[in-house]
């Protein structure tokens, strides 16, 4: 209700309070108890509830709950943008966080990988280093397996060896001596023809070592090394 509503109530009510006074009065014989004129007058400055019409004084209530609802709305509105802009912020922080755990994860992986590496050459610098020459070898009449095997222990870097076994073992079943009539191949690594070996050494058919040299150094040449050349003979079966 509005201000003037509220005063146009109070002084109808005030109006209808000494009118019934003034009757009540006159049955009883007495005088009146105020100046109806007075009041009249007092009252006629005053706009009564009654005098303001029904669609007004609903326009104005409306009014006054379109306010409110605009300030709740208002208020709703600046709480939601202020939790969006804190939601945002914490995303942005979890998100920074994310890619610097990230960051430090790769540069952790690569650091770790280029270790590896280092330490893979050093072992194949540490065991070709270790490993011995052809020459190095005394000339022998015949070999046994054992001894030839013995000499390829020592010639091929131990992370190869394995696979240039298999290799040997399935060309000429560790016989430096085997031949193929039929293709030429000859010794250890049946190399096709046998005269190849002759860049390793003159002596290439009697000796074992200087097999195992041509042979090790084709599977370098051709594979990378005599695992790669593994790698294709299980493949293919020949290499």
């Amino acid at each position: 209700m509005s201000r003037i509503s509220v005063r146009g109530f109070a002084v109808a009510s005030a109006t209808a309070v000494t009118t019934v006074g003034a009757v009540v009065g006159v049955a009883a014989g007495g005088a009146p108890a105020a100046d109806d004129n007075n009041f009249e007058a007092a009252a006629a400055d005053t706009t009564l509830l009654a005098d303001i019409p029904a669609g007004q004084q609903a326009q104005v209530q409306t009014a006054s709950l379109m306010q409110q609802a605009d300030a709740q709305a208002s208020a709703a509105d600046a709480a939601a943008k202020k939790s969006a802009e804190e939601s945002a912020r914490l995303q942005a922080a979890k998100d920074a966080k994310s890619k610097k755990k990230a960051a430090e994860d790769r540069l952790e992986a690569e650091r770790k990988a280029e270790k590896e590496a280092k330490e893979k050459k050093a072992a194949e610098r540490a065991s070709r280093s270790s490993v011995r020459d052809a020459s190095s070898f005394a000339a022998q009449g015949s070999y046994t397996v054992a001894q030839v095997q013995a000499m390829a222990r020592q010639m091929v870097p131990a992370d190869q060896f394995q696979c240039f076994s298999n290799i040997v073992n399935h060309e000429s079943t560790w016989n430096y001596r085997a031949s193929n009539p039929s293709s030429g191949a000859y010794g250890l690594v049946q190399a096709l023809p046998g005269s190849k070996m002759s860049s390793a050494g003159a002596d290439w058919q009697t000796n074992p070592a200087t097999q195992i040299k041509w042979g090790l150094s084709y599977m370098d040449g051709r594979y990378g090394s005599p695992c790669g050349a593994w790698s294709f003979w299980q493949a293919n079966h020949w290499y």
